[in-house]
């Protein structure tokens, strides 16, 4: 009876169309056994397609903005950078609740898994109060101390306010998301990010100029928009997490505080937070430095990097389904597996960022043209853009391999090299060129590229020592 069986799964042809429908719609596949390419495929697509949307959230808001003028184009960068700090709290957490919830998965533990985003959404809850309800009665003086002129505190001040203060649906996406891309359910994260994006596509050019019945907010609209297509998002993952799916299920009895799993979860997630608040962070510094010649400057960079981020998130797909895989076959007891899947998801990262890059070192301008016509700002931002993407092939390297680190559970190694590469290099760098150098804003653009390639070859270095290998979580 079993050979006819094994004749009939050898028979099935798994064709590209096939799989992609699969990924789509959500796969049944067991990563830690089978082709490897499949797998990369199954978790990449819907990983991919999620951070697409992920990143609309930014392309959207700054296109509407980009009508109402450079100052809120500048409220919007200003403010970006500021949350780029809940950002690096929420992608910290989810790097830990990634790599332990991949780890229970792989040790074929699910009831483990679910334990372990219980414990990820509370400490959520709890970092979310702390940061939004002094951010939300502060806005004001953070813009000033970023550096924002009285026109920009004037016009800004509540569209700060909504984002900072509402930073409990970025983080919570961020976590929920995080669950279920360590199961393997890639492809309901992606449709979760399908419904909060409708909401916001729908919803911002309405609040920012009133249109129907809605009140015209400006700036502020937009930031409403988006955190009411975040809300509604987050609502929907937790019924989606109580319904349970075919790998992860969290029961009403497991909804309390394991204080063992919550301690080991936030050790893991401290290390992950402080890495990416040194990658923010240094946003922050580049943002000083380039406010420093003029608004035009700072609305220039502003669009040249939300542009980016449109590219960089999908990356951030293929390198999030690295740690996935990572995970799963260490929990598996494949380690050897789990670097080959690191080193092959890279070079497609490559593939894709690099093809991408290309186009927008050539057609820098016109792309930029699409979200402002000023005649100070296009040319600014397209020399922001087409610096920047002289580094994407070092930054696709970069990308998956700090995420294999994290799926294994190494959130230590990433960290120091974000704290030398980014602060210790980027920022000097970035400084000396654009002053003393007087390459102005230009400077601080090719300090990115530089920085993001030079980190790259060590990251790859460190990976290759295989140290990852033994991390427990």
């Amino acid at each position: 009876m079993g050979a006819p069986n094994q004749i009939q799964v050898t028979e099935k042809p798994h064709t590209l169309w096939a799989s992609l429908v699969e990924a789509i719609r959500g796969s049944h596949q067991d990563y830690t056994k089978g082709s490897l390419n499949r797998a990369i495929l199954l978790l990449a697509v819907p990983m991919v397609l999620e951070m697409v949307l992920e990143s609309l959230f930014a392309v959207v808001d700054v296109f509407w903005v980009g009508r109402l003028g450079a100052n809120a184009v500048a409220t919007v960068g200003l403010t970006e950078s500021l949350l780029s700090l809940v950002f690096s709290v929420g992608m910290g957490l989810s790097l830990s609740t990634t790599a332990m919830v991949a780890r229970r998965i792989g040790e074929k533990d699910p009831e483990g898994a679910a334990v372990a985003g219980v414990q990820a959404i509370v400490l959520g809850l709890i970092i979310s109060v702390a940061i939004g309800i002094p951010c939300f009665l502060f806005a004001p003086n953070l813009l000033r101390l970023m550096g924002a002129s009285p026109e920009i505190v004037a016009t800004g001040s509540g569209y700060t306010r909504i984002c900072l203060g509402g930073s409990f649906a970025v983080l919570l996406l961020f976590l929920n998301n995080a669950i279920f891309r360590g199961a393997g359910d890639a492809a309901i994260a992606m449709r979760l990010l399908w419904v909060s994006n409708i909401i916001n596509l729908v919803l911002d050019p309405c609040l920012i100029f009133g249109w129907g019945p809605f009140p015209r907010l400006g700036v502020t609209g937009a930031a409403l928009a988006t955190l009411t297509g975040r809300s509604i998002g987050v609502i929907y993952q937790f019924y989606r997490l109580m319904r349970g799916t075919e790998r992860i299920r969290i029961l009403r009895s497991q909804l309390h505080v394991r204080l063992n799993v919550l301690l080991r979860l936030l050790r893991v997630s401290l290390t992950g937070i402080l890495q990416f608040a040194i990658a923010h962070t240094s946003w922050i510094g580049l943002v000083r430095i380039v406010s420093i010649f003029g608004a035009a400057a700072l609305a220039g960079y502003t669009i040249a990097i939300r542009i980016v981020i449109f590219v960089i998130l999908p990356s951030w797909g293929l390198s999030n389904a690295a740690a996935t895989l990572v995970g799963q076959n260490l929990g598996a007891g494949h380690p050897e597996r789990a670097e080959k899947a690191v080193w092959r998801t890279g070079l497609y990262n490559v593939i894709f960022l690099g093809s991408l890059g290309i186009v927008f070192i050539f057609f820098a301008e016109p792309i930029v043209r699409l979200f402002t016509h000023d005649p100070e700002v296009v040319p600014l931002g397209a020399a922001c853009l087409r610096i920047v993407s002289y580094g994407n092939l070092g930054y696709a390297y970069f990308m998956v391999m700090m995420q294999a680190f994290n799926g294994a559970g190494d959130t230590i190694t990433p960290t120091i090299v974000n704290f030398f590469g980014f602060w210790l290099f980027e920022i000097p760098l970035a400084y000396w060129l654009a002053i003393p150098l007087h390459m102005k804003s230009n400077g601080a653009f090719f300090s990115i590229a530089i920085a993001e390639t030079a980190m790259a070859a060590v990251s790859a270095i460190l990976f290759k020592q295989g140290r990852w290998k033994k991390q427990k979580i």
